[in-house]
């Protein structure tokens, strides 16, 4: 895979996909610019080494038609002001307007295409739209890791098109420390793993069972795997479909030595509300119509312990509802134990990322991946078609 840092970029059209897909407010505006600031070292090395460059990226969901609150319009006045520099917003992210503004583009210039999903052959990876794309520019770049897991007409299409292409240093980045945590890790390697499903993560769990020393499982997926074993969990969320697969993932676990830690005590409550009562109870012990909605204080001792150890901590997912205050202290409790973890610590995930920032350590954490769908794939085994088609 050719890197950005040793493609010539002088006088030529650079066009990088980036992921500038921010949480917007009405009234507020962007409301975290972190995945803007991820892809600055990548703008700067192509502008402070005269590229023309031509940033792509979507926003939302609108389906292949315009929307106006999806446009990329305070995205572009957001990077002027980051880079100090005017950065122009195109009509369209195709077409002959679009050509001529790019072509008009001088050395060291930035211009950002308009929403990639106005057009419907975005997602549907669309040869035609694809060569639109790809006649914009001489060189194309990914620098965006969160939608590398999918194939779509700026991911994939425009890339087979255009024979310089290469990795920005976010994609680089992320690439390198998933390197460090699954395929070359520092031991004991410790996956912590919450969320609310066993089915958006059961290929991952089932893959890491060949790379993991030891396995920490919480959140609402934990009552899966509890229920599998016998245990009444009230009225706690489960997905009963994959039972069978719980209890045959811990025989499998045994079977390759790969220690599994389960909670032993919940904060319960009688409603999903924030308002809701709530008492500590044992995992044998959650009353009927009851919900655990948080890892309880003997699991977090027993969490930390199994953290005290490790070389190498992968974390993709809360321990309960962190939104709620009620329901938070588990979460907190795991974001400063992997924290002050003298291991390398790498977390993926919007939940995950969220629940760290929320705590304030996000400074002592090794890496934020900026990627959930596309860090699971990876940590599934399976290989990213945005990446794979760097590397042909």
């Amino acid at each position: 895979m050719m890197s950005l840092k040793d493609i010539d970029l002088t006088g030529k059209k650079v066009l990088v996909r980036v992921d500038f897909n921010v949480p917007m407010d009405d009234d507020l505006g962007i409301t975290d610019d972190i995945r803007i600031r991820t892809a600055l070292p990548t703008i700067q090395h192509i502008l402070e080494h005269q590229g023309r460059l031509i940033l792509c990226s979507h926003m939302g969901r609108p389906k292949g038609k315009r929307v106006d609150k999806f446009s990329l319009a305070p995205i572009a006045d957001h990077l002027s002001r980051l880079l100090d520099r005017e950065v122009k917003l195109a009509p369209d992210c195709i077409g002959d307007e679009v050509e001529a503004l790019v072509n008009s583009l001088g050395n060291g210039d930035v211009v950002l295409l308009e929403n990639l999903r106005f057009h419907q052959g975005e997602t549907e990876n669309d040869p035609e739209f694809s060569k639109k794309l790809a006649r914009l520019a001489d060189i194309y770049i990914n620098d965006a890791f969160a939608v590398s897991h999918r194939a779509h007409a700026s991911v994939v299409g425009v890339a087979e098109l255009i024979e310089t292409r290469g990795a920005g240093f976010l994609l680089e980045t992320e690439m390198e420390y998933f390197h460090k945590s699954m395929d070359d890790p520092i031991r004991p390697l410790v996956a912590l793993v919450g969320g609310a499903k066993v089915s958006s993560k059961l290929g991952a769990l089932e893959n890491m069972l060949d790379k993991v020393n030891s396995m920490i499982i919480g959140g609402a997926m934990a009552n899966t795997f509890l229920k599998s074993m016998g245990v009444k969990v009230g009225a706690s969320k489960t997905e009963d479909d994959l039972i069978p697969a719980a209890k045959q993932f811990i025989e499998k676990a045994e079977e390759k030595g790969v220690k599994l830690y389960f909670p032993v005590d919940f904060i319960v409550a009688d409603s999903f509300a924030a308002d809701a009562v709530t008492k500590t109870v044992t995992f044998r012990d959650i009353p009927e119509n009851w919900m655990a909605l948080d890892i309880g204080p003997a699991t977090t001792l027993l969490f930390q312990e199994a953290l005290a150890d490790a070389g190498t901590i992968v974390w993709n997912g809360p321990m309960g509802a962190f939104e709620m205050d009620a329901f938070a202290r588990g979460t907190m409790a795991m974001c400063r134990a992997v924290a002050s973890s003298q291991a390398l610590s790498i977390t993926g995930g919007g939940d995950s990322n969220a629940a760290i920032k929320k705590s304030g350590e996000a400074h002592n954490i090794s890496y934020m991946s900026t990627g959930g769908g596309a860090f699971l794939m990876l940590m599934e085994g399976k290989t990213l078609p945005g990446v794979d088609i760097l590397k042909r």
